[in-house]
């Protein structure tokens, strides 16, 4: 097949299938912008990986989330968004129109790009980890902690992050250890107290996570391992949360892009505008802070509307 044949122009591209890609391509495609979006190898994202989302408004019984995601992408479907299955292997942004290569093969001439490549949860890399992953173990305190009311947990890391989440589940449950690898917490000095002085959270130092134990459907306890006193112990806990970093997936946007030292997509503030015209960002590949399927979701109408006024406003010039 010749170069020629694998060049297609489209006026809107969108890199990514979690709410924030499909919410883009809701409003791109209801404003005629025949948005087509590339889904990324994870179809749908990280809440593909989530069992029940009850957080999210307009699903008063909850739902799950591979199912959730479905209905984002028949309603992006439905006014006319292509949706294929494939990765954007590179780009290059240095003239316009945009040329983004998908699955290192074919070349798309894009007016506007919108990114929701989002991000990922860092685990620990246990077996146990995997196996029990919305069964008990969690990415995220916020979205999960509810399920385990009244009951006792464990949270991995030191951060602020953690340390955060370690603090909002100590109000939900009834008992949080607090796993801390080194003697001491990579957190800031004000949220370091503020876990201190919660009587619920014991914190463990030194301590590292060698295995999850469940009972085929439930998490049931965790395996630690204290590397200053050499003891091996068995917490009884029904929850397990890892808040050890996301890293957002944005390599291949790496020398144009202005990013954060993790690799976060940096927009102008209350914009999602990138550093480069006609290249938006929205969901959690720009976001670090929330996080969160409805706000991903809000920053992906942003973005289309971006892009919509920006290609009306090129269109005027012409």
């Amino acid at each position: 097949m010749s170069q020629q044949e694998e060049l297609e122009h489209v006026e809107c591209l969108i890199i990514g299938s979690g709410p924030a890609g499909y919410t883009a391509a809701i409003y791109a495609a209801r404003a005629d912008l025949k948005p087509v979006l590339y889904t990324g190898m994870e179809m749908g994202g990280q809440l593909t990986q989530t069992t029940d989302v009850d957080n999210f408004p307009g699903y008063p019984n909850g739902i799950m989330g591979p199912e959730m995601m479905e209905d984002f992408k028949n309603q992006a479907e439905r006014f006319g968004t292509q949706i294929r299955f494939g990765y954007v292997s590179s780009v290059d942004f240095s003239s316009l129109p945009h040329k983004v290569t998908v699955d290192e093969t074919k070349t798309i001439l894009a007016d506007s790009v919108i990114i929701a490549t989002g991000a990922k949860a860092k685990w620990l890399g246990l077996p146990s980890e995997q196996q029990y992953n919305g069964f008990g173990v969690s990415a995220c305190a916020v979205c999960d902690g509810f399920f385990f009311k009244g009951q006792t947990v464990a949270i991995v890391g030191a951060g602020d992050t953690a340390a955060e989440e370690a603090t909002y589940l100590a109000k939900l449950c009834k008992k949080v250890y607090m796993l801390v690898r080194r003697d001491e917490f990579r957190a800031s000095k004000a949220m370091v107290h503020r876990v201190l002085n919660t009587e619920n959270i014991e914190v463990l130092y030194n301590t590292e996570t060698t295995e999850v134990i469940g009972n085929g459907k439930n998490v049931t306890g965790v395996k630690v391992f204290n590397h200053k006193t050499e003891e091996a112990t068995t917490l009884d806990i029904e929850g397990f949360f890892v808040a050890i970093g996301h890293k957002p997936n944005t390599d291949m946007f790496k020398g144009w892009l202005d990013m954060d030292e993790t690799g976060y997509l940096q927009t102008i503030p209350g914009t999602s505008k990138t550093n480069i015209e006609g290249v938006f960002a929205c969901g959690d590949v720009q976001d670090s802070y929330y996080r969160q399927a409805i706000t991903a979701a809000g920053s992906g109408c942003m973005a289309a509307l971006d892009a919509e006024r920006y290609l009306a406003a090129k269109g005027d010039a012409k």
